[in-house]
């Protein structure tokens, strides 16, 4: 049973990596590179590590722990985790980068060069360590370490997120109220699921879960559930699409509706492009009709065309 559940998290953690950078791909395509490509970048880094150190650990532990001695298990197992690490360290700058961004921050030429020239230097005090070190303490001195950084760089992101600049922020108040404690809550749950386990199997299962599916959080949530404004480049008539979408208030999945439109695409055609069904592309159709008060696909395309909107490139 336990064998049949780490293969099915497992296939749910490939699924989560997999609309995790997805969305976070479409989100940087479709808006600002600058904002959202740090976004981008955290997924990859993220889940890289959680498949290279975390799934890793399982594999190592289920096809050499039989074959060699406890003692040499053990070191290979932490050297392995280490080597992980970079990863990681990437990840959380990539984080704190975007949460600036999103908060209307100006970028500091200083922070990404110290920010790394620290981690790295602590990385390799803990790696000369584990390389000495002949007991089993290096887990336990890795895993303090994904707590402790995890948790300090996850509220340090939420701190930025939630005092943004309102002048320059990316994301309404509203939803940046949303997303900072939930970046935190997430980080906790994480942490203490992995505090907890030392030997129980399940405890690591759901550490890896929440792993996975907490870190698909944020391009989720500002994909479906949140309003990005404009940050895209200008039309050379004047109103950009995202400046048209925040003044019709259209959500994010509205917007590549609208697009697809714009494209002449039919509402099969739509369905199948977006991976949708055919009912939600006529229901977001619909909603998309009273928000910009027309009655036809004609008089959408027109009143894009009005608001000087349509010479956007749409694909």
């Amino acid at each position: 049973m336990l064998t049949i559940l780490f293969y099915l998290v497992f296939i749910f953690s490939v699924a989560l990596a997999t609309i995790g950078i997805a969305l976070s791909s479409r989100l940087r395509n479709n808006y600002s590179s600058e904002i959202f490509a740090p976004l981008l970048y955290y997924q990859v880094f993220i889940y890289t590590f959680g498949f290279y150190g975390i799934w890793g650990q399982v594999l190592i532990k289920a096809f050499l722990a039989p074959y060699i001695s406890a003692e040499l298990f053990t070191r290979f197992s932490n050297i392995a985790l280490l080597m992980g690490l970079p990863f990681l360290v990437f990840a959380w700058l990539m984080l704190i980068q975007f949460s600036a961004g999103i908060s209307g921050r100006k970028k500091s030429g200083w922070f990404v060069p110290t920010f790394l020239i620290l981690n790295f230097i602590f990385l390799f005090i803990m790696g000369y360590y584990i390389a000495k070190e002949n007991t089993s303490e290096p887990a336990t001195l890795i895993r303090n370490y994904f707590i402790t950084m995890t948790l300090a760089y996850a509220l340090l992101a939420s701190y930025l997120i939630h005092l943004s600049r309102k002048s320059r922020a990316v994301i309404h108040e509203h939803d940046r109220k949303l997303i900072a404690p939930f970046i935190s809550l997430i980080t906790v749950i994480q942490c203490v699921s992995l505090a907890l386990y030392s030997t129980q199997s399940w405890l690591g299962l759901i550490f890896i879960f929440v792993f996975f599916a907490g870190n698909t959080f944020l391009p989720v949530y500002l994909s479906y559930c949140t309003m990005v404004p404009s940050i895209g480049s200008e039309s050379p008539g004047g109103l950009s699409f995202e400046d048209f979408c925040k003044k019709y208030e259209v959500s994010p999945r509205e917007s590549d509706i609208i697009r697809e439109i714009c494209n002449g695409l039919s509402n099969k055609e739509i369905s199948e492009k977006l991976f949708i069904s055919l009912q939600t592309v006529k229901d977001h159709t619909h909603r998309i009709y009273i928000k910009t008060n027309v009655k036809s696909r004609v008089q959408l395309i027109n009143l894009a065309k009005d608001e000087k909107t349509l010479k956007m490139n749409y694909t």
